[in-house]
């Protein structure tokens, strides 16, 4: 793999709190100089994020719905989504409601993820996110169900602000149950060449990494 094989599975973000625009300038110029494929931000700077890639070849906009905990109202979600779209978001990461999946509400929250879905069909990439580390293991298997029947084009394991590692074990059962129905979007707590590679050869097609560590990382591969 070279270097631009391994950005163009990489995310990068900037959806702190405290993160300006500045700092979305920032990654972009990093994902311009790497081609990391995905630049990740906060619902208010989509518009100026999707101006600034608009010429740049295989890097994308990005931004959360419902982000971090998943537990906005239905329709609170389903406006930011269409006004992501409508500011020129390339691909969505939902978060799924882990509240109330949890509380073994699977057909109000598979429901509303495929609304989610539907409206972006054509127009943006979406990913579901299930907080994998908020999880049991039935609970695991039950948000991979969840996520295959949605439609969704990927599962997408964290958002990174729960505590918690690389999750390579878990990670590998995901893939045995989703097999090829769904993608794979690794995330949260993956910070060395040897954590990306395993994940990798475990079929792992997207990782969201945090810039710096995803820098570190790509550097580790030939140029060409």
């Amino acid at each position: 793999m070279t270097q631009r094989d391994v950005a163009q599975t990489i995310d990068i973000s900037a959806v702190r709190t405290h993160h300006t625009l500045s700092d979305i300038e920032e990654i972009v110029a990093y994902a311009k100089e790497y081609r990391f494929i995905n630049v990740h931000a906060l619902p208010c700077w989509i518009k100026m994020l999707a101006d600034m890639l608009k010429d740049v070849e295989d890097v994308y906009a990005g931004s959360p719905v419902g982000f971090p905990g998943g537990a906005h109202k239905t329709e609170t979600k389903i406006l930011e989504a269409k006004m992501l779209l409508e500011d020129g978001v390339d691909e969505m990461d939902i978060v799924m409601n882990v509240g109330r999946f949890k509380n073994k509400e699977y057909d109000f929250v598979l429901e509303e993820v495929k609304q989610i879905i539907d409206m972006a069909k054509g127009k943006a990439m979406t990913k579901v996110l299930i907080e994998l580390n908020c999880l049991t293991d039935f609970e695991m298997e039950k948000a991979c169900e969840l996520v295959v029947n949605s439609g969704a084009d990927f599962l997408k394991t964290g958002t990174g602000w729960v505590p918690g590692g690389a999750n390579i074990d878990r990670i590998r059962r995901i893939k045995q149950l989703v097999g090829k129905d769904v993608k794979i979007k690794a995330a949260g707590g993956i910070r060395t060449k040897e954590e990306y590679l395993e994940l990798s050869e475990l079929g792992v097609e997207r990782f969201g990494i945090n810039t710096q560590s995803a820098i570190e990382i790509t550097k580790q591969f030939d140029r060409k």
